[in-house]
């Protein structure tokens, strides 16, 4: 059977369809209805938006027969929504040519179509088609990129009266913002990235640059290039000399990219290999990505796969020299052996680095930074040049949520943002856009590293009240307050991801001291070993699935350990042999005795409804013992003594306080518990409540023995005739012993007992 999932609009969702739809039911004065651009950041589900709304305007009653026509300006985003469609219930049609989105247009069928934006051009020059209706609705993906272009234009030719509705989900440059009327201005709400950075919609993204340092033979150069270009123009050779000059060029020298690729290698493999997490190496040309795969796979430290579009597309790099295209080809051959075709060179690379374990990371040129959703991707390695859209776009590749993830990391090679710790002159490089849409997008390292010290710091205040050396002893005797106990819990929590994160940065290395990085790495390893001992002496049990493969990861990387950390849920007592070798672990008498007193007293907690009576009397014995030795009045021993004797107790159902009518047998010892406790409230100064409870119980289980049938649990009729027994007999009792007891009691023990039975607890 098919699982079916439902999904529901979050809030910004709900609300920008409702404003949407209020907004498309006017008409301008050319008669078309009204659209504009809808503004929601990265990651906020913009194409579950686009679904959302299409059905909206479906259902609207004062809609008549709608179409729908879903724009992208590429190959990818085109399927991405149409899956996105079919996934929510819905066929679209999928233009493939320009003839096929003509006949679409033209037959008028299709209530969805889904196109790419230069296939208006065959429908414009060659068919010269025109559809005026005022009832199609055009949803224009990314429509920034596209909006005053000659593709634009060829599209509203063709749809001269339909409806225009902007996605985006990066900020709009000021100069968009000033001309979005030509979708017919923004709708609201907007959501930016602060909102969704605020509502864990998506994560925050730290940013670093990294440089990689080049010594020049400028001399050398100079003259092999005087040598090379001689047969060139003054004009030839100055503008040979500028292209090679520049940046792209420099990070394409083959040493500097080794030495990239190396430390892409130690930074993966030392803070996320092993772990869940995935990254995109982002390069300036195909020649640069083969480039960084040879060295990449001549390390061996991480698996790498590149993906790239076929040798004779730029990608849109038009300012990009390609060397050894040979190479490249070669490498397009042996893939297309692989792989069979593009089409599942593409599909089973995206695949495997989405949901296998390798590729750990995907080496790019173009693809896959934008429009690409893979929450497991939380590392940009950026060695190339991106401005303005593009570059906010491709950071967002890792600001998708996955659990454990609590940032993206853009590690910047190329020097894209500058000097990111002027505060938010930061974005300089990004001065197109308002300040105000793109803060909080990325947060620089440094900002993050400055929070260790005050980190560290909270953890140790939650041990204030202890002096001198790190004692593990005296340190979990601390935290037997529960409320202490929380707190470093939190506070260790805050402490290990900032560490984590100063660790993964070449800065932190470089400008930290070496006794405060070896400071923070041991009591790292002492506070983790801690909290592993506290856990299990305390019982507690702690969702560490958020965070335990980074700390496991960080001790692994960056700890000398002579031992290896087993987190394991504290054993069941009842599991007594499995249950003693956990005890035989533990070092201390105290610890042995903590251990026991809170497993105990965890399982009399789960088990209190099943007996009140029984675990009740365990639980305050369990209460006085622990506070005996909090307060320093018995020894180590005589505590472990006690805690020992009452897990026996509940182990084995033994308590010197049942009478010896009820001996070997249980049925009756769960029954006289709830008779005793409805007695002790009802009924006043009776001297032999313990006997008449006794001899209660034996009756209820007799009766109920005498008259349990197969499959008990459901059959009424016979519940009913043992409701009816038992009452018939409580009144007799009531009678006959003068037992003041009222109509409720009895009804009380009569629903008690055979809950117990019900639950098998009898």
């Amino acid at each position: 059977m098919t699982q079916v999932k439902k999904k529901i609009a979050r809030y910004q969702q709900y609300f920008v369809v409702e404003s949407t739809l209020e907004r498309v039911k006017i008409f301008e004065p050319a008669g078309n209805r009204k659209g504009g651009v809808i503004w929601h950041t990265q990651g906020s589900g913009k194409s579950l938006t686009m679904v959302l709304l299409a059905k909206s305007i479906w259902l609207d009653k004062t809609i008549r027969n709608p179409r729908i026509v879903l724009v992208t300006d590429r190959t990818d985003l085109d399927e991405q929504i149409k899956l996105t469609f079919q996934a929510c219930g819905e066929e679209p049609k999928q233009a493939q040519t320009g003839e096929h989105l003509f006949r679409l247009l033209q037959e008028n069928k299709a209530a969805i179509i889904t196109t790419i934006i230069n296939k208006f051009v065959s429908v414009v020059d060659k068919k010269r088609y025109e559809n005026t209706s005022s009832e199609i609705f055009v949803l224009v993906d990314e429509g920034h990129r596209t909006n005053y272009s000659e593709l634009h234009q060829k599209m509203r030719k063709t749809l001269p009266n339909a409806c225009y509705i902007g996605f985006t989900g990066t900020p709009l440059l000021k100069k968009e913002k000033n001309t979005v009327q030509q979708f017919g201005g923004l709708i609201e709400p907007t959501y930016n990235i602060r909102r969704a950075v605020e509502d864990k919609a998506v994560v925050p993204i730290l940013y670093e640059g990294r440089h990689v340092l080049q010594d020049v033979d400028q001399n050398a150069i100079d003259k092999w290039f005087e040598v090379v270009t001689q047969p060139l123009t003054i004009a030839q050779r100055a503008d040979l000399k500028r292209k090679f000059s520049s940046a792209n060029q420099l990070n394409k020298a083959d040493q500097k990219i080794k030495i990239m690729a190396y430390d892409i290698s130690q930074h993966f493999c030392q803070n996320w290999q092993g772990m869940w997490a995935k990254a995109q190496l982002a390069t300036d040309s195909k020649s640069s990505a083969l480039a960084f795969k040879k060295y990449l796979d001549e390390f061996g430290l991480v698996n790498s796969e590149v993906l790239i579009s076929a040798p004779d597309d730029r990608e849109g790099n038009e300012e990009v020299i390609e060397t050894e295209p040979d190479k490249i080809q070669a490498f397009w051959s042996k893939n297309m052996e692989r792989f069979g075709n593009e089409e599942e060179y593409n599909k089973q690379l995206i695949n495997q680095f989405k949901n296998g374990e390798n590729p750990e990371i995907i080496i790019v040129v173009d693809k896959l930074l934008t429009g690409f959703d893979a929450p497991r991707n939380t590392v940009l390695y950026l060695a190339k040049n991106l401005k303005e859209h593009r570059l906010l776009q491709a950071i967002a590749r890792v600001n998708r949520l996955y659990e454990g993830k609590d940032f993206g990391y853009v590690i910047d090679y190329f020097g894209v943002l500058g000097d990111l710790g002027k505060a938010m002159e930061m974005y300089g490089a990004l001065s197109g856009f308002d300040p105000a849409d793109i803060d909080e997008s990325l947060i620089d390292i440094v900002e993050e590293i400055g929070k260790l010290p005050q980190k560290y710091s909270e953890l140790k205040d939650v041990f204030k009240t202890l002096a001198g050396k790190l004692d593990e002893e005296k340190y979990e005797q601390l935290l037997a307050d529960e409320a202490l106990r929380r707190a470093f819990y939190d506070k260790f929590s805050a402490f290990n991801r900032c560490l984590g994160i100063a660790l993964s940065s070449f800065n932190f290395h470089k400008d930290t001291p070496e006794s405060d990085i070896t400071k923070y790495k041991e009591h790292l390893k002492f506070f983790q070993q801690l909290r592993v001992s506290v856990k299990a002496r305390y019982a507690d049990t702690i969702d560490y699935k958020e965070y335990e493969p980074r700390v496991q990861k960080l001790i692994d990387s960056h700890v000398k350990s002579d031992e290896m950390l087993q987190i394991v849920e504290p054993v069941n007592i009842f599991e007594e042999e499995k249950f003693q070798e956990e005890i035989d672990k533990l070092e201390t008498t105290a610890a042995r005795a903590d251990t026991i007193a809170h497993r105990t007293k965890k399982t009399i907690s789960e088990k209190m409804d099943e007996d009140p009576y029984f675990y009740r009397r365990f639980s305050k014995i369990l209460e006085e013992a622990i506070e005996e030795f909090r307060l320093k009045r018995i020894t180590d021993a005589e505590y472990l003594g006690k805690v020992t004797e009452v897990m026996h107790s509940i182990v084995n159902r033994v308590s010197s306080d049942f009478p010896s009518l009820l001996k070997n047998n249980d049925n009756a010892k769960a029954f006289f518990g709830v008779v005793t406790e409805v007695l002790n409230r009802t009924v006043e100064n009776n001297s032999d409540l313990t006997e008449n409870a006794a001899r209660i119980a034996l009756e209820i289980d007799q009766i109920i023995s005498e008259n349990k049938v197969v499959d008990f649990v459901h059959n009424l009729d016979a519940q009913n005739a043992v409701r009816n027994k038992i009452d018939d007999y409580l009144f007799t009792v009531k009678s006959q012993e003068g037992l003041s007891f009222d109509l409720d009691s009895m009804d009380s023990i009569i629903e008690e007992s055979l809950e117990r039975t019900f639950l098998g607890k009898t």
